[in-house]
Protein backbone atom coordinates (compact mmCIF):
# COMPACT_ATOMS: atom_id res chain seq x y z
CA UNK A 1 0.00 0.00 0.00
CA UNK A 2 2.63 2.19 0.87
CA UNK A 3 4.12 1.54 -2.53
CA UNK A 4 1.11 2.82 -4.53
CA UNK A 5 0.99 5.74 -2.15
CA UNK A 6 4.68 6.95 -3.29
CA UNK A 7 3.98 6.23 -6.87
CA UNK A 8 0.78 8.45 -6.65
CA UNK A 9 2.74 11.64 -4.99
CA UNK A 10 5.04 11.18 -7.83
CA UNK A 11 2.41 11.35 -10.36
CA UNK A 12 1.40 14.00 -9.04
CA UNK A 13 4.70 16.03 -8.91
CA UNK A 14 5.45 15.03 -12.79
CA UNK A 15 1.87 16.03 -13.57
CA UNK A 16 2.80 19.53 -12.28
CA UNK A 17 6.40 19.60 -13.33
CA UNK A 18 4.89 19.03 -17.07
CA UNK A 19 2.36 22.00 -16.41
CA UNK A 20 5.55 24.37 -15.49
CA UNK A 21 7.47 22.82 -18.35
CA UNK A 22 4.34 24.16 -20.84
CA UNK A 23 4.88 27.63 -19.35
CA UNK A 24 7.41 30.59 -20.72
CA UNK A 25 6.42 32.05 -17.39
CA UNK A 26 6.34 31.32 -13.54
CA UNK A 27 3.35 30.09 -12.38
CA UNK A 28 1.43 30.31 -9.06
CA UNK A 29 -0.51 27.40 -7.10
CA UNK A 30 -3.91 28.55 -8.15
CA UNK A 31 -3.12 28.76 -12.08
CA UNK A 32 -1.25 25.20 -11.96
CA UNK A 33 -4.35 23.61 -10.11
CA UNK A 34 -6.61 24.64 -12.50
CA UNK A 35 -4.47 23.64 -15.41
CA UNK A 36 -3.79 20.33 -13.84
CA UNK A 37 -8.12 19.40 -14.02
CA UNK A 38 -6.99 19.49 -18.23
CA UNK A 39 -4.37 16.80 -17.52
CA UNK A 40 -7.09 15.20 -16.08
CA UNK A 41 -5.55 15.25 -12.36
CA UNK A 42 -7.94 16.62 -9.61
CA UNK A 43 -5.54 18.32 -7.14
CA UNK A 44 -6.73 21.54 -4.77
CA UNK A 45 -4.48 24.75 -4.88
CA UNK A 46 -3.55 24.22 -1.28
CA UNK A 47 -2.41 20.76 -1.91
CA UNK A 48 -0.24 22.57 -5.28
CA UNK A 49 1.12 24.55 -2.64
CA UNK A 50 2.17 21.64 -0.33
CA UNK A 51 3.97 19.89 -3.20
CA UNK A 52 5.13 22.88 -3.96
CA UNK A 53 7.40 23.20 -1.31
CA UNK A 54 8.52 20.00 -1.28
CA UNK A 55 10.06 20.17 -4.89
CA UNK A 56 11.24 22.97 -3.96
CA UNK A 57 13.19 21.09 -1.21
CA UNK A 58 14.24 18.78 -3.67
CA UNK A 59 15.86 21.22 -5.89
CA UNK A 60 13.05 20.81 -8.80
CA UNK A 61 11.01 23.75 -8.37
CA UNK A 62 12.49 27.90 -7.42
CA UNK A 63 10.09 30.59 -6.06
CA UNK A 64 10.28 33.43 -8.27
CA UNK A 65 9.46 36.67 -6.80
CA UNK A 66 7.33 37.47 -3.17
CA UNK A 67 3.92 35.25 -5.00
CA UNK A 68 3.99 31.99 -5.06
CA UNK A 69 5.54 32.10 -9.00
CA UNK A 70 7.25 28.97 -10.02
CA UNK A 71 9.82 28.11 -12.46
CA UNK A 72 11.73 24.70 -13.27
CA UNK A 73 15.26 24.35 -12.23
CA UNK A 74 17.54 22.79 -14.40
CA UNK A 75 16.76 19.77 -12.46
CA UNK A 76 13.44 19.49 -12.57
CA UNK A 77 13.35 19.95 -16.33
CA UNK A 78 15.61 16.66 -16.71
CA UNK A 79 13.69 15.28 -14.28
CA UNK A 80 10.30 15.89 -16.74
CA UNK A 81 12.24 14.65 -19.87
CA UNK A 82 13.55 11.00 -17.85
CA UNK A 83 9.43 11.09 -16.17
CA UNK A 84 8.18 7.80 -14.93
CA UNK A 85 8.60 5.73 -18.97
CA UNK A 86 5.21 3.65 -18.57
CA UNK A 87 3.81 7.38 -18.49
CA UNK A 88 5.03 8.37 -21.70
CA UNK A 89 4.25 5.53 -23.61
CA UNK A 90 0.99 6.65 -25.41
CA UNK A 91 1.09 10.28 -24.45
CA UNK A 92 0.09 11.22 -28.51
CA UNK A 93 -2.86 9.62 -28.39
CA UNK A 94 -4.03 10.96 -24.62
CA UNK A 95 -3.15 14.30 -25.85
CA UNK A 96 -5.62 13.89 -28.70
CA UNK A 97 -8.40 12.51 -26.64
CA UNK A 98 -7.76 15.68 -24.36
CA UNK A 99 -7.49 18.19 -27.34
CA UNK A 100 -10.64 16.47 -28.52
CA UNK A 101 -12.85 16.35 -25.62
CA UNK A 102 -11.53 20.24 -25.16
CA UNK A 103 -12.87 21.20 -28.78
CA UNK A 104 -16.12 22.94 -28.76
CA UNK A 105 -16.56 24.59 -32.00
CA UNK A 106 -20.10 25.04 -33.02
CA UNK A 107 -20.05 26.09 -37.04
CA UNK A 108 -23.18 27.40 -36.94
CA UNK A 109 -22.50 29.97 -34.71
CA UNK A 110 -18.64 29.99 -35.87
CA UNK A 111 -17.06 30.42 -31.94
CA UNK A 112 -15.81 28.35 -29.70
CA UNK A 113 -12.08 26.54 -29.27
CA UNK A 114 -10.45 24.68 -31.44
CA UNK A 115 -7.29 23.14 -31.50
CA UNK A 116 -3.61 24.27 -33.05
CA UNK A 117 -0.25 23.84 -32.96
CA UNK A 118 1.94 26.26 -32.12
CA UNK A 119 5.16 26.70 -33.81
CA UNK A 120 8.07 29.70 -31.99
CA UNK A 121 10.34 31.26 -34.63
CA UNK A 122 12.97 33.89 -34.29
CA UNK A 123 11.40 37.36 -34.66
CA UNK A 124 14.26 38.65 -37.22
CA UNK A 125 13.56 35.64 -39.69
CA UNK A 126 9.74 35.18 -39.08
CA UNK A 127 8.85 37.45 -42.65
CA UNK A 128 11.06 34.92 -44.15
CA UNK A 129 9.38 31.73 -42.75
CA UNK A 130 5.76 33.59 -44.06
CA UNK A 131 7.51 33.64 -47.49
CA UNK A 132 8.17 29.78 -47.20
CA UNK A 133 4.66 29.04 -45.72
CA UNK A 134 2.74 30.97 -48.30
CA UNK A 135 2.72 28.07 -51.32
CA UNK A 136 1.49 25.22 -49.12
CA UNK A 137 -1.44 27.88 -47.53
CA UNK A 138 -2.04 28.88 -51.04
CA UNK A 139 -2.21 25.16 -52.39
CA UNK A 140 -4.87 23.79 -49.35
CA UNK A 141 -2.23 21.74 -47.94
CA UNK A 142 -2.98 22.38 -44.76
CA UNK A 143 -6.34 22.07 -42.25
CA UNK A 144 -7.01 25.50 -42.05
CA UNK A 145 -5.37 29.07 -43.77
CA UNK A 146 -6.74 30.66 -40.32
CA UNK A 147 -3.96 31.37 -37.93
CA UNK A 148 -3.02 33.70 -35.20
CA UNK A 149 0.35 35.38 -34.43
CA UNK A 150 1.55 36.56 -31.10
CA UNK A 151 4.85 38.19 -30.32
CA UNK A 152 7.12 38.08 -27.14
CA UNK A 153 4.98 37.71 -23.61
CA UNK A 154 2.13 37.53 -25.46
CA UNK A 155 -0.56 33.92 -25.48
CA UNK A 156 -1.55 31.97 -27.63
CA UNK A 157 -3.44 29.19 -25.80
CA UNK A 158 -2.08 28.69 -22.56
CA UNK A 159 1.19 29.30 -23.89
CA UNK A 160 3.52 32.00 -23.44
CA UNK A 161 6.10 33.63 -26.55
CA UNK A 162 9.28 33.71 -25.09
CA UNK A 163 11.82 36.56 -25.21
CA UNK A 164 12.87 36.85 -28.86
CA UNK A 165 10.04 34.60 -30.52
CA UNK A 166 7.35 34.98 -32.62
CA UNK A 167 4.39 32.26 -32.12
CA UNK A 168 2.51 31.12 -34.78
CA UNK A 169 -1.07 28.96 -34.30
CA UNK A 170 -1.92 26.71 -36.96
CA UNK A 171 -5.05 24.70 -36.77
CA UNK A 172 -4.64 21.28 -35.94
CA UNK A 173 -6.69 17.80 -37.16
CA UNK A 174 -7.66 17.11 -33.80
CA UNK A 175 -9.83 19.98 -34.82
CA UNK A 176 -12.12 17.31 -36.85
CA UNK A 177 -11.66 14.59 -34.03
CA UNK A 178 -13.38 17.02 -31.51
CA UNK A 179 -16.31 18.04 -33.71
CA UNK A 180 -17.31 14.48 -34.82
CA UNK A 181 -17.24 13.43 -31.56
CA UNK A 182 -19.59 16.44 -30.64
CA UNK A 183 -21.78 14.95 -33.26
CA UNK A 184 -21.68 11.82 -31.82
CA UNK A 185 -19.35 9.77 -34.40
CA UNK A 186 -16.75 8.11 -32.88
CA UNK A 187 -13.22 8.33 -33.81
CA UNK A 188 -10.26 6.15 -34.03
CA UNK A 189 -6.93 8.07 -34.29
CA UNK A 190 -4.44 5.60 -35.89
CA UNK A 191 -1.17 6.79 -36.87
CA UNK A 192 0.56 10.19 -38.47
CA UNK A 193 2.34 9.64 -41.61
CA UNK A 194 4.13 10.82 -44.52
CA UNK A 195 2.18 10.84 -47.47
CA UNK A 196 3.56 10.64 -50.92
CA UNK A 197 1.70 13.12 -53.32
CA UNK A 198 1.27 11.87 -57.34
CA UNK A 199 0.32 14.10 -60.29
CA UNK A 200 -1.65 16.39 -57.29
CA UNK A 201 -3.31 13.12 -55.70
CA UNK A 202 -2.83 11.24 -52.62
CA UNK A 203 -0.73 7.82 -53.32
CA UNK A 204 0.51 5.90 -50.35
CA UNK A 205 2.03 6.32 -46.69
CA UNK A 206 5.68 5.82 -47.38
CA UNK A 207 6.50 6.03 -43.25
CA UNK A 208 4.36 5.88 -40.38
CA UNK A 209 4.00 6.32 -36.41
CA UNK A 210 1.35 4.99 -34.66
CA UNK A 211 -0.20 7.15 -31.84
CA UNK A 212 -0.69 4.48 -29.17
CA UNK A 213 3.22 3.72 -29.08
CA UNK A 214 4.80 7.61 -29.16
CA UNK A 215 5.16 9.84 -26.78
CA UNK A 216 5.78 12.13 -28.88
CA UNK A 217 3.66 13.82 -31.93
CA UNK A 218 4.35 12.06 -35.22
CA UNK A 219 4.71 15.18 -36.78
CA UNK A 220 7.71 16.68 -34.66
CA UNK A 221 9.35 13.68 -35.54
CA UNK A 222 8.99 13.95 -39.83
CA UNK A 223 10.02 17.56 -39.57
CA UNK A 224 13.43 17.77 -37.62
CA UNK A 225 14.37 14.70 -39.57
CA UNK A 226 13.35 16.46 -42.93
CA UNK A 227 11.47 14.05 -44.37
CA UNK A 228 8.91 16.11 -46.33
CA UNK A 229 8.42 18.05 -49.10
CA UNK A 230 5.67 19.82 -48.87
CA UNK A 231 6.89 23.16 -51.45
CA UNK A 232 7.55 20.48 -54.04
CA UNK A 233 3.97 18.77 -53.54
CA UNK A 234 2.59 22.48 -53.60
CA UNK A 235 4.74 23.31 -56.83
CA UNK A 236 4.46 20.63 -58.96
CA UNK A 237 1.98 18.54 -57.39
CA UNK A 238 4.79 15.52 -56.38
CA UNK A 239 5.93 15.34 -53.13
CA UNK A 240 5.47 14.33 -49.45
CA UNK A 241 3.64 15.99 -46.76
CA UNK A 242 2.83 15.23 -43.53
CA UNK A 243 -1.10 13.42 -43.07
CA UNK A 244 -3.00 11.96 -40.37
CA UNK A 245 -4.91 8.59 -40.47
CA UNK A 246 -8.14 8.16 -38.65
CA UNK A 247 -11.42 5.26 -38.79
CA UNK A 248 -14.87 5.63 -38.02
CA UNK A 249 -18.26 3.57 -38.21
CA UNK A 250 -19.47 2.53 -41.62
CA UNK A 251 -22.81 3.51 -39.82
CA UNK A 252 -21.78 7.19 -39.49
CA UNK A 253 -20.62 8.34 -42.69
CA UNK A 254 -23.53 10.48 -42.97
CA UNK A 255 -23.03 11.83 -40.18
CA UNK A 256 -19.56 12.64 -40.81
CA UNK A 257 -20.01 13.85 -44.54
CA UNK A 258 -22.43 16.71 -43.43
CA UNK A 259 -19.83 17.71 -40.67
CA UNK A 260 -17.07 17.84 -42.83
CA UNK A 261 -19.09 19.92 -45.28
CA UNK A 262 -19.93 22.50 -42.40
CA UNK A 263 -16.38 22.59 -41.35
CA UNK A 264 -15.43 23.42 -44.84
CA UNK A 265 -17.92 26.24 -44.82
CA UNK A 266 -16.10 27.61 -41.55
CA UNK A 267 -12.99 27.74 -42.93
CA UNK A 268 -11.69 24.32 -41.41
CA UNK A 269 -11.33 21.23 -43.56
CA UNK A 270 -8.18 19.25 -43.82
CA UNK A 271 -10.19 16.55 -45.52
CA UNK A 272 -7.77 14.48 -48.21
CA UNK A 273 -9.79 11.23 -48.79
CA UNK A 274 -12.75 9.31 -46.92
CA UNK A 275 -12.27 5.59 -47.77
CA UNK A 276 -14.91 3.31 -49.17
CA UNK A 277 -16.80 0.64 -46.22
CA UNK A 278 -13.58 -1.87 -45.14
CA UNK A 279 -11.29 -0.71 -48.47
CA UNK A 280 -7.94 -0.10 -48.21
CA UNK A 281 -7.39 3.58 -48.18
CA UNK A 282 -3.67 4.64 -49.91
CA UNK A 283 -2.55 1.02 -49.46
CA UNK A 284 -3.69 1.16 -45.54
CA UNK A 285 -6.01 -1.45 -44.20
CA UNK A 286 -9.05 -0.93 -42.93
CA UNK A 287 -11.16 -2.77 -40.39
CA UNK A 288 -14.46 -3.99 -40.90
CA UNK A 289 -17.33 -2.14 -41.10
CA UNK A 290 -14.96 1.21 -40.67
CA UNK A 291 -14.16 3.78 -43.02
CA UNK A 292 -10.91 4.85 -43.70
CA UNK A 293 -10.06 8.99 -43.25
CA UNK A 294 -7.09 10.77 -44.31
CA UNK A 295 -6.87 14.29 -43.02
CA UNK A 296 -4.11 16.97 -43.75
CA UNK A 297 -1.09 17.81 -41.12
CA UNK A 298 -2.07 21.05 -39.57
CA UNK A 299 1.98 21.34 -39.51
CA UNK A 300 2.64 21.05 -43.44
CA UNK A 301 3.32 24.59 -43.96
CA UNK A 302 5.66 25.11 -40.84
CA UNK A 303 7.11 22.43 -42.54
CA UNK A 304 7.68 24.03 -46.02
CA UNK A 305 9.72 26.61 -43.78
CA UNK A 306 11.97 24.24 -42.31
CA UNK A 307 12.46 22.60 -45.71
CA UNK A 308 13.58 26.66 -46.79
CA UNK A 309 16.39 26.47 -43.89
CA UNK A 310 14.05 28.11 -40.96
CA UNK A 311 13.89 26.72 -38.09
CA UNK A 312 10.60 26.68 -35.34
CA UNK A 313 10.03 25.00 -32.47
CA UNK A 314 6.86 23.50 -32.56
CA UNK A 315 4.41 22.23 -29.89
CA UNK A 316 2.16 20.09 -31.83
CA UNK A 317 -1.21 19.50 -30.39
CA UNK A 318 -0.98 22.02 -28.07
CA UNK A 319 -3.68 24.30 -26.66
CA UNK A 320 -6.64 25.46 -27.75
CA UNK A 321 -8.11 29.04 -28.99
CA UNK A 322 -10.94 30.73 -29.43
CA UNK A 323 -12.47 30.73 -33.19
CA UNK A 324 -12.80 34.51 -33.62
CA UNK A 325 -9.36 35.37 -32.49
CA UNK A 326 -7.94 33.85 -35.83
CA UNK A 327 -7.03 35.53 -39.09
CA UNK A 328 -6.47 34.38 -42.94
CA UNK A 329 -2.73 33.73 -43.49
CA UNK A 330 -2.82 36.31 -46.30
CA UNK A 331 -3.87 39.19 -43.76
CA UNK A 332 -0.03 38.67 -42.98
Amino acid sequence: MMGFETQDVERKVISILKVLSDSHEPLGARVIAHRLKDHGVELGERAVRYHLKLMDERGLTQLIGRRDGRVLTEQGVEEVRSALVKDKVGLAISRIELLAFRTNFNYEKCCGSIPVNVSLFPKEKFNKALQAMKAAFEKGLCVSDLVAVASEGEQLGELTVPKGKIGLATVCSIAVNGVLLKAGVPIDSRFGGILQIRDHKPLRFVELIHYVGSSLDPSEVFIRARMTSIREAAKEGNGKILANFREIPALCRPIAEEVMAKLEEAGLGGLLVMGNTSEPVCEVPVELNRIGVILLGGLNPVAAAEEAGIEAENNAMSTVVEYRDLIKFKEL
